[in-house]
């Protein structure tokens, strides 16, 4: 039986690599930032990280984080019932809940954790969980953690969301789930109409808002920002492995009820570690830089509108947007591959995105564009994506 398991992953990778489509891992040897130098020697030119506000290696940041490595010690060993909770870790649970208008927030090691322990201890198999059919891959596997009845509506389709609604009325509770802003295109959700639904036909509203909190909104505050609904949405799962300094952790945070009860219920909170007080720390300061200097936002916003005007004016199929997740249509796999393996001898990191990633003949460069980024780094990027675009045709 061994043998037939290792012979099978054997043939199943050797597909992967004679398609073109085998993922292989970068290696980076210097921080995280705009420009980083790789172990091949080269510095190169980052356009695929979540470091939307730069401050993954901000010596703001870096300061907080060795004030409290000094504070706090390095890790807790234990979870948070036990002994597993410090000063620190309450301190960013009222600043999250502060900054995103909540009544309390719950940390975990990361929001995969977050979305992976928040839907079991509420829905059992008397409730229905209605969720947009992109949702992230930790939403599926949280889901999937449950008893109740599942119903997939069409990506950001108010009238199947609503199908689906009429649907389950038979449940005793339903929960509306769906990511802020969408990972692979970068679109937003449609949270003011998922919302008036929400109130029409008695369901609950969790948004993942990993890709929003930070750069959504007036000031970052999310998706519940952009539409008014601060304070209003139930639940809210968002990281600070992204935006708020890029590390690692996640949250969930939202009604005074909830947050009590996953304390109580929630698996991945219970027996597993929290988050590092370092990070903990380093997230609190990020936070308060956010919040203290709106410049950080606005300097992404110019960024990603700059870079998004000079693409389509060069030719290039973008999806449409205004969040600094920018994908680069090219709708075939190999291609795909092989534009992003030419931007890397150009000094352009990116990745190409295909199935099962994306669907089939979606294949795509996903752009992710920083506030760190400079206009001359921007301007470097296109003039590599407009060489090696004619090269391959993609553009003419």
């Amino acid at each position: 039986m061994s043998r037939t398991i290792f012979d099978e992953l054997r043939n199943d990778l050797k597909k992967i690599e004679e398609n073109g489509l085998f993922k292989k891992e970068r290696v980076i040897k210097t921080p995280q930032g705009a420009e980083i130098g790789v172990a091949t020697g080269e510095t190169i030119l980052n356009f695929c990280a979540n470091n939307y506000l730069g401050l993954a290696n901000d010596p703001a940041v870096i300061d907080a984080a060795h004030r409290t490595l000094d504070t706090y010690g390095y890790g807790m060993s234990s979870v948070r019932f036990i002994c597993g909770t410090q000063s620190i870790h309450k301190e960013l649970e009222k600043k999250v809940s502060a900054f995103l208008d909540t009544d309390d927030t719950i940390l975990y090691a990361a929001c995969f954790d977050a979305n992976g322990g928040v839907f079991e201890p509420f829905m059992n198999r008397e409730s229905a969980i209605i969720t947009d059919a992109l949702n992230h891959a930790s939403i599926i596997d949280g889901i999937r953690l449950t008893k109740a009845h599942r119903f997939i509506f069409k990506h950001a389709d108010m009238a199947d969301l609503e199908l689906k609604l009429k649907e389950s009325q038979t449940c005793k509770y339903r929960m509306i789930v769906t990511d802020g802003v969408f990972s692979m295109d970068g679109d937003i959700a449609k949270l003011d109409k998922i919302y008036a639904l929400s109130k029409q036909y008695d369901a609950l509203v969790l948004v993942d808002d990993s890709h929003a909190t930070g750069v959504v909104g007036k000031t970052g505050k999310g998706t519940p920002e952009m539409y008014g609904l601060s304070g209003k949405i139930d639940l809210i799962t968002t990281t600070f492995g992204k935006a708020l300094g890029g590390a690692s952790g996640g949250c969930v945070t939202g009604k005074q009820e909830m947050i009590d009860y996953l304390r109580q219920r929630s698996r991945p909170y219970l027996f597993s570690n929290t988050l590092a007080p370092v990070v903990a720390g380093a997230s609190v300061a990020v936070i308060d830089m956010l919040q203290n200097d709106p410049s950080i936002l606005k300097g992404l916003n110019d960024n990603t509108a700059y870079f998004r005007s000079r693409m389509e004016n060069a030719g290039f199929d973008l999806k449409k947007g205004i969040h600094p997740i920018i994908p680069i249509m090219l709708h075939d796999d190999r291609l795909a591959i092989t534009m992003a393996d030419k931007l890397l001898d150009e000094g352009i990191y990116v990745i190409g995105f295909t199935y099962p990633v994306v669907p089939v003949g979606q294949a795509r460069i996903r752009v992710q564009i920083s506030a760190a980024h400079s206009t001359e780094q921007l301007e470097r990027a296109v003039d590599a994506f407009v060489r090696v675009g004619k090269e391959l045709n993609v553009i003419s």
